[in-house]
């Protein structure tokens, strides 16, 4: 799935160049700009980079009436910007577009960031309409992506400004996560994080409503959801996990996380509260199975720091690795941070 595009502005978002056109602004490509917003409804952000002042950023968004996520002006090479864009939201190069006029710009960031998804303005209404711009469920969180990550980039402004630890800084901001069992109303938003989470999701795969349902249901499984808030705005549901409740183990298959999350302290509260569960319940043991992919390197670190590690023995060759992450549960377990609430 494509979660941003990045769009050009000189003769792309722009019907002009916005430096020759110092008087009167160009303005926008009315063709364009409504398939962006269609995508906006989609939950598709949107970012700028553009070889041009600061100030055209700022025009553009005035021009569109749109809020972008990101924006690099500026004169280095747009290979540099859109990866500049990706660290500034979380992303992978895979889940974004670039779309600009300029043949040989997209040359060099189709050789320098292969993973990106190029196309020219011309081409572009029509590739709208694909399966990468065309999420299996739009959801409220989905509908209120662009504004969520503005609270975002307000929010990493003052993490910079803050002199204290990541954990005061939590409490400054009056960080809220609440995890609980899953009901019905969720599973839409269970389904769509199953399809659009990368960095944190320990199977890769797309997981549909019907078989959250059935799991719901389930004597077995516990399917846990997590919501996260703040002094900056709700970002609702954020991440869940499914677990094979065991006697003497329980066995995560399921671990998904919104990269929103990121950094936020919701990852490593998830894994603390499971822990702690499954000791409350007498199991001596959680296990992840966890996909070895590139793209979840930041789930296996996360896994890593909690205690959990990789039994090579388990590991599965073939064209997807996996390996079970294991913890045992012995005196000493992670603590659930006062600003979380848990079931019972």
């Amino acid at each position: 799935m494509i979660k941003c595009v990045v769009w050009d502005l000189d003769n792309t978002l722009l019907d002009g160049v916005y430096l020759e056109s110092a008087e009167r602004p160009p303005a926008v490509n009315a063709a364009l700009v409504t398939v962006l917003r269609d995508l906006a409804g989609r939950g598709i952000l949107h970012a700028i980079a553009s070889r041009n002042p600061p100030d055209a950023g700022q025009y553009a968004e005035r021009a569109t009436d749109h809020a972008f996520a990101a924006i690099q002006c500026g004169w280095g090479s747009k290979p540099t910007a859109i990866e500049a864009i990706a660290a500034e939201l979380g992303m992978t190069a895979h889940e974004l577009a670039f779309v600009d006029d300029d043949a040989l710009e997209r040359a060099e960031v189709s050789f320098r960031l292969p993973q990106v998804l190029v196309l020219a303005p011309q081409d572009f209404p029509a590739a709208a309409d694909w399966p990468q711009f065309s999420p299996p469920a739009v959801t409220d969180e989905a509908r209120r992506r662009g504004e969520l990550y503005l609270q975002r980039r307000s929010r990493q402004e003052e993490a910079r400004a803050h002199g204290g630890s990541r954990d005061d800084f939590l409490r400054f901001c009056h960080t809220t996560v609440t995890i609980a069992a899953a009901v019905t109303e969720d599973l839409p938003r269970l389904h769509e994080l199953s399809v659009r989470t990368h960095q944190f999701n320990s199977t890769g795969k797309a997981v549909g409503e019907a078989q959250f349902a059935s799991l719901l249901g389930s004597a077995e499984h516990r399917v846990a959801t997590v919501r996260l808030a703040d002094r900056f705005g709700d970002d609702g549901l954020v991440g869940a996990c499914v677990i094979a409740v065991g006697a003497r183990r329980w066995q995560v298959s399921l671990l998904m996380m919104s990269c929103r999350a990121l950094g936020r302290g919701v990852i490593d509260a998830l894994l603390a509260w499971i822990c702690r569960a499954a000791s409350d319940a007498g199991a001596a043991e959680v296990a992840v199975t966890c996909m070895l992919s590139p793209r979840n390197v930041p789930l296996r670190i996360a896994l890593a720091g909690a205690g959990f590690r990789a039994d090579e023995t388990a590991l599965a060759e073939g064209p997807r690795r996996t390996a079970s992450y294991r913890r045992a549960l012995g005196d000493v377990l992670p603590a659930v941070p006062d600003w979380v609430t848990v079931p019972g």
